[in-house]
């Protein structure tokens, strides 16, 4: 998420939110988009503010759902597909519901809010998920590992490709991760798969999420299940795709990054026995894709594709760099109003910090 001055966060925003001046006029044909990355699980404790940064608590989110529905018109996926396609039209101050990931508190604990609330949501979920069995994202177990490992020398190897680091704080250890995110993306998923289990070893861990077998923490980082992406689909969610493992596309090569897109879509109609019509880039920055990705998900069939910024109203929608607001654990209620109005990306791009993505 872009900076947010503490004025803007604790005294503008809040200000402008109770007086409603935040909302935009009602003009139709419009759309701001608002992803997630889960709800934090009942009795989940996070020790990690940059990881866990993404999830909202359930009393948050339920608070964000009822904003929407007394300022704003939520729609529905479906609705928005035959938007796409002509055949609707989108009311005033229409705002659509996406979540990436496919973590498992998707159905454990988003979900029913969800239904209380009688809303629909796109998930956007890897190819991994079309399976049984139970994984977890890699780059957060890289993460974890690198978080959890002793200071020191960091060795992990696959054929020609080393991670090699001198581990310092914890506090330091993010840049590096990132770093190896990167080095890692531009391998082929049973390649990456041999690194971790190097890096397991040299930490003397066994893969699981936050390496214990606590529930609050496996509905933290396992993925969902094919068994588990039909419970969604059967409770009226739209289920989209997320590539098949969540690399940066923009380092790969182009004919690995177009599998990554097309077998996403493949798996997940496998399991969903369903067309699946839309993708969210992975990580969704500006420094993840490039115009060349930007040509890769109607190549392989979609219907749309998500970024994962530069959300709000906005007079144009680029389909296949569809722009979103990424919710995160520290937005309160004002500052969330602030980013689906468009008011706060407005405000970035007079200060010249406004991004926009490649020209497809």
């Amino acid at each position: 998420m872009k900076y947010v001055s503490p004025a803007l966060r604790s005294v503008v925003y809040p200000a402008l939110y109770k007086t409603h001046c935040l909302r935009p006029r009602g003009r139709a044909g419009q759309l701001s988009i608002v992803t997630y990355h889960g709800v934090r699980p009942e009795g989940y404790i996070s020790s990690d503010r940059e990881l866990d940064g993404g999830l909202v608590d359930a009393e948050a989110f339920r608070a964000q759902l009822s904003l929407l529905k007394k300022r704003y018109h939520i729609i529905s996926p479906e609705h928005f597909r035959q938007w796409l396609r002509g055949q609707e039209s989108l009311p005033p101050l229409s705002v659509l519901l996406t979540c990436d990931d496919g973590l498992r508190n998707d159905l454990t604990d988003m979900l029913p809010i969800l239904l209380k609330e009688d809303l629909r949501c796109l998930f956007f979920v890897t190819g991994r998920s079309a399976s049984e069995s139970r994984r977890m994202l890699w780059y957060e177990e890289l993460y974890l590992l690198f978080r959890e490992a002793a200071p020191g020398r960091f060795e992990a190897a696959c054929g020609e490709i080393s991670l090699v680091y001198d581990l310092g704080p914890r506090v330091h250890r993010r840049s590096i991760w990132w770093n190896a995110v990167k080095q890692m993306s531009e391998l082929d998923a049973s390649s990456r798969e041999r690194i971790l289990q190097a890096a397991r070893i040299h930490c003397a861990r066994e893969p699981g999420p936050e390496f214990e077998q606590h529930e609050a923490s496996l509905r933290r980082f396992e993925l969902l299940t094919a068994a588990e992406l039909r419970q969604l689909d059967s409770a009226g969610m739209t289920i989209g795709a997320h590539t098949m493992t969540h690399p940066l596309l923009s380092v790969m090569p182009q004919e690995s990054a177009f599998r990554e897109i097309s077998e996403s879509k493949v798996a997940l109609e496998s399991v969903l026995h369903k067309p699946v019509w839309a993708i969210a880039y992975p990580f969704g920055t500006a420094d993840s894709i490039t115009r060349d990705v930007l040509q890769m998900p109607q190549a392989a069939g979609f219907e749309a594709a998500f970024l994962n910024f530069g959300g709000g109203f906005r007079a144009e929608l680029p389909i296949f760099a569809l722009p979103r607001i990424h919710v995160t654990a520290e937005m309160e209620i004002a500052e969330f109003e602030a980013h689906v109005s468009g008011f706060h990306e407005r405000i970035q791009r007079l200060a010249g910090r406004g991004l926009s993505p490649p020209a497809a």
